[in-house]
């Protein structure tokens, strides 16, 4: 059997990739937290909605908050790391606007008065990370760049790079 790699992005994918969940997230930013208003918004089939804030909430994305006692109804608010995804929502909506849109949808001011447009910078030097101003240093003992090294070569670490320039 394939083992794959060690991965951060599969492992969110994991739990916000799945068909409407991040359409979920978008409406929840928008303010948008009960049910019936994100099947209305986003169009998705009740039960697969259900399914995929079910998970969300399981994951710790976001909170299930009564807001109704009779009848009992919910509304569902971003925990911290909910909250943590909305960059990630503001950055795929910007390649969407770039790439797919003929005009975008929709455009997010800045607390500044300029219209959003987000980059990712290094909190370290605040500089703009770019293609080619990275490298991969990996931490999962046995991978490197070309993926799973040999059992043989794994304790000569240097035999395969475990360490790339990226872009």
């Amino acid at each position: 059997m394939t083992k794959a790699r060690p991965c951060s992005i599969a492992d969110t994918l994991a739990v916000v990739g799945e068909k409407y969940s991040l359409l979920v997230l978008r409406e929840v930013f928008f303010g948008v937290r009960r049910f019936e208003a994100m099947v209305r918004n986003i169009g998705a089939p009740r039960d697969i909605l259900a399914a995929r804030l079910r998970r969300l909430v399981e994951a710790g994305v976001l909170e299930k908050v009564a807001y109704s006692d009779r009848p009992r109804r919910y509304e569902y608010v971003p925990t911290e790391a909910g909250l943590d995804l909305q960059g990630v929502l503001h950055l795929l909506r910007q390649w969407g606007d770039r790439h797919l849109a003929e005009a975008p949808p929709v455009v997010f001011e800045h607390a500044c008065g300029a219209a959003l447009d987000p980059v990712v910078t290094c909190a370290s030097c605040g500089e703009v990370v770019r293609p080619g101003s990275q490298t991969a240093h990996f931490q999962v003992e046995g991978w490197g760049l070309a993926g799973e090294r040999p059992a043989e070569s794994a304790a000569g670490a240097q035999s395969s790079p475990s360490q790339a320039v990226l872009g």
